[in-house]
C-alpha cells in the first residue's frame, strides 16, 4: 500500500495561478495541481493514498485552506492543513480542530517565517502528539528565504518536542544533503524522500546508505507532486537495492504508522 507523503493540490479555479506563483526556479511541473490531476497520477503510479498539503502564505488564508483540505480527506486522500505565526496559538488550534485536521505542512520559503521562530515553537508545543507536522527544509528560494530552515533547526525541534510527530522533507535538507546527514544523524525525526526534479538525480548508493543509517522505519516516501511524477519517484525507490521489507516501510509502512492509517505494511 503506497502512501505519498508529499502532494500539493489547489482548488481547480486557482490551481494554475497557485502553481505558477509557487514554482521553484529551474523546476517544471509534471502535473497540473488539481485534485483530478492528482487522482489520475495516483492511478497511473499505484499510489493508494496521497497526503494533500495545504499552505497558507498569509495568516488570513489559514481557515479557508484548512476548510479546503478537510473537504479533500477521503480513503485515498489525507489532508494536511496549515498554520501561521501571525495568528495566535489559540486561533491556529481552533481552525485545525474546527475542520478536523490532524496534520499540517510548514513551508518557510513561502510562508516567510523561520523554523526556529519562537511563535512557531509555541504552536508546536500546543500540538503535542495530536497534530503531525511535515515541513520543507533546505534551499529552493532566495538566499534570505533559504536561511529560514536548516537541518540544525530540525534537530533542535526534535530535541525540544520529543512527542511531536515531525517529518522533514527532502531528507532534511534540500540541496544541502551533506549538512542534513551530519546534523540529523541519530535525530528522532522522520525523513521524507522527495528531491525535485527527481530522486534519481542523487546517487542510489548514497540514498540507500542514508536510509539504512537512519532506519527505514524513520523514512517516508514523498513525490512532491506536481513537481515530479510519482511513478518515476517510486521507480527510483525500487531501484535503490533495499530489501523488500525496507522498501515497504519507505513506500508506505512508516507513514501509515505515523499517521495512524491502516496498512498491511505498517
Amino acid at each position: 500500500m503506497i502512501i505519498d507523503a508529499h502532494a500539493h493540490v489547489w482548488p481547480d479555479k486557482i490551481a494554475e495561478l497557485a502553481l505558477s506563483a509557487n514554482r521553484l526556479p529551474e523546476l517544471n511541473a509534471r502535473g497540473d495541481g488539481t485534485v483530478s490531476g492528482l487522482e489520475a497520477d495516483m492511478a497511473a503510479s499505484g499510489v493508494s493514498v496521497s497526503c494533500c498539503l495545504g499552505i497558507a502564505n498569509e495568516a488570513r488564508h489559514v481557515d479557508s485552506v484548512n476548510r479546503f483540505v478537510a473537504g479533500l480527506t477521503s480513503d485515498t486522500r489525507f489532508g494536511f492543513g496549515t498554520v501561521h505565526v501571525d495568528l495566535s496559538v489559540e486561533e491556529n488550534m481552533a481552525s485545525l480542530r474546527r475542520h478536523g485536521v490532524r496534520a499540517v505542512k510548514i513551508h518557510p520559503l513561502f510562508q516567510g517565517f523561520a523554523l526556529d521562530d519562537p511563535r512557531l515553537w509555541s504552536i508546536f508545543e500546543a500540538f503535542g502528539d495530536e497534530i503531525a507536522v511535515i515541513t520543507h527544509v533546505g534551499e529552493g528560494g532566495s538566499p534570505e528565504a533559504n536561511r529560514l530552515s536548516s537541518p540544525k533547526m530540525i534537530a533542535d525541534i526534535a530535541r525540544q518536542f520529543p512527542a511531536l510527530r515531525l517529518m522533514a522533507c527532502h531528507f532534511g535538507g534540500y540541496k544541502i544533503l551533506d549538512d542534513a546527514e551530519e546534523m540529523l544523524n541519530g535525530a528522532d525525526v522522520v525523513l521524507e524522500t522527495s528531491w525535485p526534479p527527481s530522486l534519481s538525480t542523487l546517487r542510489p548508493e548514497r540514498v540507500r546508505d542514508l536510509i539504512r543509517r537512519h532506519g527505514a522505519e524513520r523514512i517516508v516516501f514523498g513525490s512532491d507532486w506536481p513537481m515530479t511524477s510519482p511513478a518515476d519517484e517510486i521507480k527510483a525507490i525500487d531501484s535503490l537495492g533495499l530489501s523488500d521489507d525496507e522498501t515497504k516501510l519507505v513506500l508506505g509502512g512508516t507513514l501509515a504508522r505515523v499517521l495512524g492509517i491502516d496498512s498491511p505494511w505498517s
